[in-house]
């Protein structure tokens, strides 16, 4: 393991958050709040010390290799949250340092968890930083660094494929700094295009900002108590329904629209599904609950608000859907596991996992029928290699024991099997809010520091998609070259 160049990422990548932070510091300049400008102002000093200590001059072997980059991932979305946490802490706008790693944590991992019990005591600044903490951990942490510092080196790829969530991470250019600029261009327009069409809603300028970062970074993340259902509008949940789909696909597929290659992006087959379970869902869910509500319309914008915001792992809430019928219900924590698209900005399992899965299933039982036929596995036309399915077997193995631990760790609190089940799905797959007593009319502070410290492993496990975070449990991994 190159130690120096690790320490000098994670430094620079220290001194990138010093330079953020004075965005929400200048957002409680804008208010008035004094303590909380402080509280962002010491958490960026003691960040530029570290910076000054270890991100100024680049060592001599640069190379980051592919151990480097999943090791400097893990450890840069871990320092990221601790140091992010501060001002919250600082500011004693959330007491408890736990809580506000929680919080913090929720934001980066884009969960949306909340243990807020009144989310509109917070400040203007703080509720700024806790749903900027979404934009940028939508795209990804290190993303972001690529994007707004020098890291243009061929290793650089390392940390993107350790980043970017699905099981595949393909360049869109042939630099990796250059792709993640790309990525981030997409990723702006996206959010200033749902700020514009918010703002024509009515919505305040502050509230469309800070929900469109929310939405971007499908975290959930809202200023008020009864998240969006506050604005009591038809209008502002279609916007933020769409929106939430959109950010919700795989970057490749607007990437191959901006190089005019529409036939391409719509002969995408993860694209096709995700959206197909969308639409299917919705239609279910609305007959559902059609009698829950005054009209089969009002049914229709509840379903797909809530099915958008499941599937796409963004958490806003438009109603208490914990209240519907079981086969409602349980479709939606159906969702919680599928989760959106590979390369975009939300949680779970993936579609395209789920797609290959399928298809590794029904392979096995055709070589049942004919033991000496040979059948590939494809998709857009290409071969999925061996190696792919493979990860995509260990992935889903891992995931199921982190899943059962988490659950058992968490069952010491004492909560009914419902809540600690969601409580664990919705952090683990970046949800936000569960069932039961973790309800999205409910919140997180009702579980003991320990097993928040579970819930904050799998919500930073589950927005690496486990393997970097794991790693740093690997003897081997500290090894140096």
């Amino acid at each position: 393991m190159n130690y120096k160049m690790t320490a000098y990422v994670l430094g620079k990548m220290l001194g990138v958050e010093a330079l953020v932070l004075c965005i929400p510091a200048a957002v409680s300049l804008i208010y008035g709040e004094t303590s909380d400008m402080a509280a962002f102002g010491i958490t960026s000093a003691v960040l530029c010390v570290f910076f000054l200590l270890f991100g100024r001059k680049k060592p001599e072997n640069g190379r980051i290799y592919g151990k480097d980059g999943l090791v400097i991932v893990a450890a840069a979305w871990i320092l990221w949250s601790v140091f992010g946490a501060l001002p919250f802490y600082l500011s004693r706008e959330i007491p408890s340092y736990v809580d506000a790693l929680f919080e913090t944590v929720s934001g980066f991992t884009t969960t949306g968890s909340t243990i807020l019990t009144d989310i509109e005591a917070l400040s203007y600044g703080m509720n700024f930083w806790r749903c900027l903490t979404h934009w940028i951990g939508g795209m990804g942490v290190l993303v972001f660094v690529m994007v707004v510092t020098s890291l243009d080196d061929k290793s650089s790829m390392h940390l993107m494929r350790a980043e970017v969530p699905g099981p595949e991470a393909d360049k869109l250019v042939p630099k990796a700094r250059e792709t993640a600029k790309l990525l981030y261009a997409m990723y702006l327009a996206l959010t200033v295009a749902e700020i514009i069409f918010l703002l024509a809603g009515g919505m305040n300028l502050y509230d469309s900002i800070i929900h469109s970062f929310s939405t971007a970074g499908t975290g959930g993340f809202a200023n008020h108590n009864s998240s969006v259902a506050y604005y009591d509008s038809a209008y502002i949940d279609g916007v933020i329904t769409v929106f939430m789909i959109l950010f919700g696909i795989n970057f490749n597929f607007y990437f191959l629209l901006l190089m005019r290659k529409p036939k391409k992006a719509m002969k995408n087959k993860e694209v096709r599904c995700y959206l197909a379970i969308i639409a299917i869902t919705i239609s279910i869910i609305t007959f559902n609950i059609r009698g829950l509500y005054p009209s089969i319309m009002e049914a229709f914008q509840q379903a797909a608000f809530q099915v958008g915001s499941i599937i796409t792992t963004t958490g806003f809430a438009t109603t208490d859907f914990n209240t519907w019928p079981q086969v409602s219900r349980t479709i939606l924590v159906m969702l919680m596991f599928v989760g959106a698209c590979a390369g975009s900005t939300g949680g779970g399992i993936k579609v395209s996992r789920f797609v290959i899965l399928l298809k590794t299933v029904n392979k096995e039982l055709h070589l049942f029928l004919h033991p000496k036929g040979v059948r590939k596995i494809s998709m857009d036309g290409k071969v999925v290699e061996h190696e792919v399915v493979r990860s995509i077997n260990v992935f889903m193995t891992a995931y199921v024991l982190v899943f059962a631990f988490s659950i058992l760790l968490v069952g010491f609190d004492n909560h009914d099997l419902i809540t600690n089940f969601t409580a664990v799905a919705a952090t683990l797959n970046n949800i936000g809010p569960g069932l039961e007593l973790v309800g999205p009319s409910q919140n997180f502070g009702l579980f003991s520091d320990p097993a928040k410290c579970v819930l904050i492993f799998d919500m930073l496990a589950g927005r690496l998609e486990l393997f970097p975070l794991l790693l740093l449990f690997v003897k081997d991994t500290w090894k140096r070259f």
